[in-house]
Formats: structure tokens, sequence, C-alpha cells
């Protein structure tokens, strides 16, 4: 009998069992797979790498000479690039691994399968063995959409069509590359295969890249990958995939765009098939578990964090929704505020958002402002970005005095983004924004400028 079992070891599942086992909890986690989840082995951290090298090799190749730099014969070693993301990934397991081993969790790597509730608490059975815990967190994750489109089952098999997973294990570069969906995990593995010389086509079926980025943006990150060569399809369905090539339908006609290689990236949804959800009757809707502003679910110290309840499919929204739930386990007031949840696209330039868009806070009612200033009003930026067009966008709700979202493109944007997030999560009038001190010079201070011209 021990205090809490986890379900999964990605950002919800081993933040969580660190955080229970600093509060003298005795914990057991299970993962059937890699310590570390998808974000830590087959997404966030691997894209980030590639994208690294990516930037470099931009600078080296394109840029350098705008800022004095010359350089000749500049090459992006792929094979490299994907040893050198290998050893990342390696380094950070482990430090994950070592931590908890060191608040003695222990780590059963099997697949591990609810099978009821007992007296005491609850069963969970793996590898021939049945544990027992008073808590239970479920944290599982998700993994990459496959829809029913013809020859796409052919082509994973084939290693045509990659997903997220076989991405990262690309051997060679292609030299065709058609990308289907234009989301986060689509344009920045776009963004990495454009830099490294690849023909690159974003195939996506809605009417703007980025999902629900604000729509000014969309169309600046569009613009400037345009620039650099990549072809976009919008507003497109894709009915089929042969052994070289991608169908799709654009404005009535069907269309056919050869390719090496197909990457499949059209969203993602919950892992909770086989978790034996049943054995305790807990809610899902719509694939996903349901859960409380405590991340609880239906039943009592029963809780899902991270992407499993599909609520926010974000690395940072599992380690908040993993504290959330322990602090509820201990008696602690806590909840997750979804509206301050920052999203960052590490393309080259980054766009990183918070909060509201100037559609959806015109949606919901709110009495809007807006704000746009070109990035050049931060003198930072001036001197590390030559020809660079990013700006920033304050969304600002005149009735209430608060800012409801702050959207930025332009390098520096994902470190700066976090205390945009801050000014939501505290519901700060301009005034009180006003009096705080942002170092100079630094890009941030865009967001000074912007509160100035509310």
């Amino acid at each position: 009998m021990v205090d809490l079992i986890v379900l999964g070891a990605g950002p919800a599942g081993y933040l969580a069992a660190e955080r229970a086992a600093q509060a003298g909890f005795s914990v057991v986690c299970f993962e059937k797979k890699s310590v570390g989840g998808v974000c830590l082995n087959e997404g966030c951290i691997p894209s980030k790498t590639l994208l690294n090298s990516a930037k470099i090799y931009d600078y080296a190749k394109h840029d350098g000479q705008k800022y004095g730099v010359s350089t000749s014969e500049a090459a992006l070693d792929h094979a490299f690039v994907i040893k050198r993301k290998d050893k990342v990934v390696r380094a950070l397991v482990s430090g994950v691994e070592t931590t908890l081993k060191k608040l003695k969790v222990e780590i059963v790597r099997e697949d591990a399968k609810i099978t009821g509730k007992s007296a005491s608490g609850f069963n969970v059975a793996a590898g021939g063995q049945t544990w027992e815990a008073g808590r239970l967190l479920i944290a599982t994750g998700s993994q990459a959409v496959v829809p029913p489109i013809p020859g796409v089952k052919e082509g994973l098999a084939s290693g045509f069509v990659m997903t997220n997973r076989e991405v990262f294990q690309l051997a060679e570069l292609p030299h065709e590359l058609v990308v289907i969906g234009g989301g986060v995990i689509g344009l920045e593995l776009a963004s990495y295969f454009n830099s490294a010389d690849c023909h690159v086509t974003v195939v996506e079926m809605l009417e703007d890249i980025g999902g629900s980025l604000d729509k000014e943006v969309a169309a600046l990150l569009r613009g400037n990958y345009e620039k650099k060569g990549i072809t976009f399809h919008t507003g497109c369905k894709v009915t089929s995939l042969s052994a070289n090539g991608v169908t799709f339908q654009e404005g009535g006609n069907s269309k056919t765009i050869s390719a090496d290689k197909v990457l499949l990236s059209v969203g993602r949804r919950p892992s909770i098939e086989s978790l034996g959800l049943e054995t305790l009757d807990v809610y899902t809707q719509c694939g996903a578990i349901l859960t409380g502003e405590s991340m609880q679910t239906n039943i009592p110290n029963v809780y899902a964090a991270g992407d499993v309840n599909g609520r926010s499919m974000l690395a940072h929204t599992a380690y908040r929704e993993a504290e959330v739930s322990v602090n509820h386990m201990l008696g602690k007031p806590d909840r997750v505020n979804y509206n301050a949840i920052p999203g960052v696209i590490y393309t080259n330039p980054e766009v990183a958002f918070v909060g509201e868009s100037e559609d959806s806070a015109r949606q919901k009612g709110f009495s809007v402002k807006t704000v746009k200033l070109p990035m050049q009003y931060s003198g930072r930026y001036m001197a590390e970005n030559e020809g660079g067009n990013g700006f920033c966008k304050v969304v600002y709700d005149k009735k209430n005095d608060r800012i409801l979202g702050i959207h930025m493109v332009g390098n520096s944007a994902s470190e700066i983004i976090y205390g945009a997030g801050m000014l939501i999560e505290m519901q700060l009038p301009l005034e009180k924004i006003k009096q705080f001190v942002f170092p100079h010079p630094t890009v941030s201070e865009i967001i000074r400028e912007a509160i100035y011209q509310l």
C-alpha cells in the first residue's frame, strides 16, 4: 500500500511524483515507454534542439552579412543534429530519473492498468503484480491523431508518412516534404526542414495557419515563411496519399503534389485506451477524462493531469495541473487559470502569446482596445534584428481596466511571454503596470511602450 500511484511519467506525471514525494508521500510511478513522456523524448525538447541548429545555420548562410560577419561553405549536418538531439534527450531523461530516485519514487517500467477499487484504495496491475494506493493520478498523455485518409496507414507502415515520433529519428533529409497540418508542431518542423534546404509544402484544412493564433500574427508568420520558400495551401482537405504524393481539394479542384516524405501533424488525442477507467466508472467526454478545477475526476481521490484531460495540451500546463492535483491531495486550495497560459511557436522569428486574441475578446463581449507596435520600438531588438518585422499586440479591456492578451512576433518572445502571463494572471490595472521597471536595453521593453499607448 502506497500513498499515490501515478500512471505516466511525462511532464504531469513525473512532476506530480516529485511534488508528492517532497510532501512525504510514498509514490509509485508507472511508465511503459520513456521517462519524460512525449515532450522530452518526441516533442518539445527534440524540436527545440533541431530548431536551434537551424537558426545558427540561417545566421551563417543568410544573415551574417547583415551584421558584418561573412562565412563561406556553411552547411547543416542533419545526422549530427539528430545525434546531438539524442545526447540532449538522454541527459535530461537521466536528470529526471535521478531526481525521482533521490526522492525514493518507485518507477515501474510496465504497461499498467487500473483493476478496480478496494476498501482502502485503488488497485493497479502491471507485469503480473498488483499495487494499491489511497490516491491515483492519471497522466498518460496524448498521441498523434491519425485520420482515416486513404493511404495514411500504408504510408506509416512504409515510412513514407511520419508523425512526431518518427520525424526525430529521420536519418536523411528529404528533398520534398509535405506537412499535413499548419498548427504549432507542423509549423516548427516546417521551419526546421525549410532552413535545412528542403522544399516544404504545408497543407492546412483551416483558412489560417497556427490554429487559434491572432490573425495578424498568423499572416505575418505565413508571409515571412513564404519569402523563405515554404508553400502554403490553406482551406484545403487532404483526400488521399499515394506512394509519392499527396492529393487534396483546393477551391473545388483536386490537386496532387509530390513528396519524398510526409509529416502528419493534425493534432493530438488523449491516451486513455486500455487504462481500465471503466472499473472505476471515471467520466470521459470527447475522448478525454473530465476534471474539475482541482484536477479531480468524478471519483474522489482520482485525478487526471496533462494532455489526458484534454484541457490545454501543453507541457507547462501539465506541470501546473500536476501541482494543483498534489496541492488538492494535501488540502491546499489551488486552481489553474487557463486564461493566463502562454503559448510559443519556436519558428524563426518566434511567436509567443497569452490570453485572448483580439477576435476572441470581441466575441466574448469585452470592451476591447488594442495597441500594435513594431518591435523596432525596442532598441535591443533593433540592434539584433536587422530588417526584422516583428510586432507586439496588446488586447485591453477598457471597462475593467485589465490586460486580456499579449501577442508577439520576434526573437526573444519566448523568454518574455511569461511576464505577460503574470500581468494577465494578476489582473493588474494599467497604472500599476506602469510602475514596473523593465531592464534596458531589452526586448521586453516593447510591452511597456505598448502599455503607455493604451
